[in-house]
């Protein structure tokens, strides 16, 4: 039995089996909830003697994948696939990228291997293994945040084997036509944040202007339903599955605390489920949700989980409580709620207006029309399913008073915008502090990432297309400062590995670059070293492996030894070997002789602790003589007492006798008979050892 694709599906499997015969690459952009990877895992079953490595954004995405192929052909054998994700394929080296050996690579959700570090490891991957086939998964060929860039030319030199938009999947009936509902609930939720920036304009005459604005605006939206009549109108399904997408963890929770509030009067007592990255539970909380059969409302609420890859069989609908402008998270919330082959009428209720987003529900049925004309000019009618489908919009009025309040208050923006360019003219880029204020007492760092809080739906607000390519001009960086600021120092922290192997890093280190690496690296095990794995978020347990991977040292007593490890490493490199005498200090004041002469002993158990198997090899690695320098020279000594023994079968040598080799061999073997008399009264002067070893080559004592 093979898995069997729906007709759409089909044909992009025979295209890309088509395209490969003649490029090497074949791209695949279909809207969520099409099933493109069904397409893959079908194409996989018709090479089943090849290798297929599959790279994904997460483990979770690729593990449900695989079950849903399973489900759809239980005998399925899928052990010619290696799954792996983008961030792990970052941290192999370029032997162990050679050592994977694939015939086929997939890149699902491409659109995101134009991330810097993503990347990076891709690039790697298609330079070792050129040879390889690549097919690539996506919604989206664009990087909307990311200056427009084109992820399918970049990739795949523009080969597309199949390309659909939603709306055009919706004409076709491949998805549902959606039931869209938009709410005033944002502009109820903002309106005191709007009065605020009102009332602090400092120009009579725009704070008159913006107060006649605000004061229809809250007439408008004193007569609007509240969310709890808004659910109870739209929510047929009343123990139906709804997922409800939230900004972050703290929303998440004020999204919670009201559920009684808003669901209250459908069911009162709904199943509520929280799917995170900082909760440990999630993945058992999105089964249970899966598997909920109850007759209860089932709402599972959402940050950043389940915007790709991942599609919930009998979803009722989804609710939009995160804002966003970008394109690709809007298509994937909405995408859950539309899947190939379901029958009911999803719901979609936009409670935060995503139709503000640079793609919003208007750019889809704009699509559809694209799509109708299309078809029809190419004598396709019969494809024609739905031409369009209506908007349920609460908010159009208020929408349309908002816009006019906000024009009013952009004055204040274009101020703090010009203040930016300012900024940058000086000093050459927008990497401001964010508690940096200008000469006028303008915020102008908070002011910054509250736009980057803005766009990346974390805080409420909105930006218009025209101010984000504005600050595009600018160069702003849109990722968070904080995040950016990590990620410098780690990349310079890994360059300090790759060039000295360790990261035993001087607090007073600076980089090149005017970095406090140093610094940085203790503040970092002041702050994670203590803290217990329970208290950790998957984003704090990712930079701990990342820098447990080159080498990071969180005690401080382990510290201390890669502090000296690294001058035993720098001395041997000086010196040509590590035989550094006991007495020795380097000129940063380390007491490296005597650490050298400790190892000996820890090594030989002569002392208390013991060295690790990872420290013992990394020494020999340095040349390390596990013998100390007294060692070394009685051994000298003994080797040429023991030549001198089997030329003249005996050690009868006069006290002044010198080798050849300039050793004072007589004067040696009159020493080592007073400590072997002083043995019996002073323990320890001559070991039992060395005494054997004398007495084998006929030493008179």
């Amino acid at each position: 039995m093979a898995i069997s694709l729906f007709s759409h599906n089909q044909e992009a499997c025979d295209a890309i089996e088509q395209l490969l015969l003649r490029e090497n690459r074949a791209a695949v952009i279909h809207p969520t909830g099409t099933g493109k990877s069904m397409i893959v895992f079908r194409f996989a079953q018709l090479h089943a003697t090849q290798s297929f490595l599959w790279l994904s954004p997460s483990d979770y995405i690729a593990r449900t994948q695989l079950k849903n192929a399973l489900d759809a052909d239980s005998a399925a054998d899928f052990s010619h696939i290696a799954f792996m994700t983008y961030a792990r394929l970052t941290y192999l080296d370029d032997a162990e990228i050679t050592l994977l050996k694939p015939d086929y690579i997939i890149l699902d959700e491409f659109h995101r291997c134009g991330a810097e570090v993503w990347g990076d490891g891709v690039q790697r991957l298609l330079q070792i293994h050129p040879q390889a086939k690549v097919i690539g998964l996506s919604a989206t060929r664009i990087r909307y945040l990311d200056h427009q860039r084109d992820m399918a030319d970049e990739l795949f030199d523009g080969h597309i084997a199949s390309e659909m938009t939603l709306g055009e999947a919706v004409v076709r009936g491949i998805l549902p036509a959606p039931r869209y509902v938009t709410t005033v609930y944002q502009y109820q939720k903002n309106l005191e944040q709007y009065a605020r920036r009102v009332y602090a304009q400092k120009r009579r005459q725009s704070r008159e202007r913006s107060e006649r604005f605000l004061q229809t605006l809250r007439r408008a939206l004193d007569q609007a339903d509240g969310l709890d009549k808004v659910f109870q109108k739209y929510i047929i399904e009343r123990s139906g599955r709804y997922i409800l997408f939230c900004a972050n963890v703290s929303h998440m929770m004020e999204v919670r605390s009201h559920i009684s509030e808003w669901f209250g009067s459908i069911d009162s007592a709904p199943h509520c489920y929280l799917v995170h990255a900082e909760n440990t539970e999630s993945d058992a909380a999105y089964d249970a949700f899966c598997q909920d059969e109850s007759d209860h409302l089932k709402l599972l609420l959402c940050v950043n989980m389940l915007n790709e890859g991942i599609h919930i069989r009998d979803l009722a609908g989804v609710v939009l409580f995160r804002p966003t402008v970008s394109p690709i998270i809007y298509k994937q919330q909405i995408g859950r709620a539309l899947t190939t082959g379901s029958s009911r009428i999803p719901l979609i209720l936009d409670i935060v207006n995503n139709v503000e987003s640079l793609y919003s529900i208007s750019s889809i049925q704009q699509e559809m029309f694209t799509a109708v004309n299309r078809l029809r000019s190419e004598g396709l009618d019969d494809l024609i399913v739905l031409e369009r489908f209506a908007i349920i919009d609460q908010v159009q009025d208020c929408r349309e008073l908002f816009e006019r309040l906000e024009s009013s208050l952009h004055i204040d923006w274009n101020e703090y915008y010009q203040a930016a360019a300012a900024y940058r003219a000086e000093f050459g880029d927008l990497m401001i502090p964010q508690r940096y204020v200008t000469a006028d007492g303008k915020c102008l760092g908070s002011w910054l990432q509250t736009q980057r809080n803005i766009r990346n739906g974390s805080k409420a607000g909105s930006l218009t297309e025209v101010q984000i390519n504005k600050l595009d001009a600018l160069g702003i960086v849109w990722e968070n400062h904080k995040d950016l600021v990590w990620e410098n120092h780690y990349q310079a922290a890994h360059a300090y590995y790759r060039e000295h192997r360790h990261l035993a890093v001087p607090s007073d280190y600076v980089t090149p670059e005017g970095l406090k690496l140093g610094m940085w690296l203790n503040n970092l095990r002041s702050k994670y070293a203590l803290l217990p794995p329970e208290a950790q978020s998957d984003a704090t347990k990712e930079r701990i492996r990342r820098m447990n991977a080159i080498g990071m040292v969180w005690n401080t007593f382990e510290l201390r030894w890669e502090q000296y490890f690294a001058e035993a490493s720098a001395y041997a490199q000086n010196n040509g070997n590590l035989l550094v005498p006991t007495s020795y200090v380097t000129p940063n004041g380390l007491a490296l002789g005597a650490w050298i002469h400790n190892q000996r002993s820890k090594y030989k158990g002569n002392s208390a602790g013991k060295l690790t198997e990872v420290q013992i090899a990394r020494l020999n690695e340095i040349g390390m003589e596990w013998d100390d320098l007294n060692d070394k020279r009685w051994m000298r000594y003994y080797d040429a007492a023991k030549a001198y023994y089997e030329s003249n079968g005996n050690l009868k040598i006069a006290k002044r006798y010198v080798t050849d080799e300039g050793l004072k061999l007589g004067i040696w073997l009159v020493n080592q008979r007073s400590l072997y008399k002083r043995n019996f009264s002073q323990s320890g002067s001559l070991s039992p050892e060395r005494i054997s070893l004398l007495d084998n080559i006929g030493m008179a004592w």
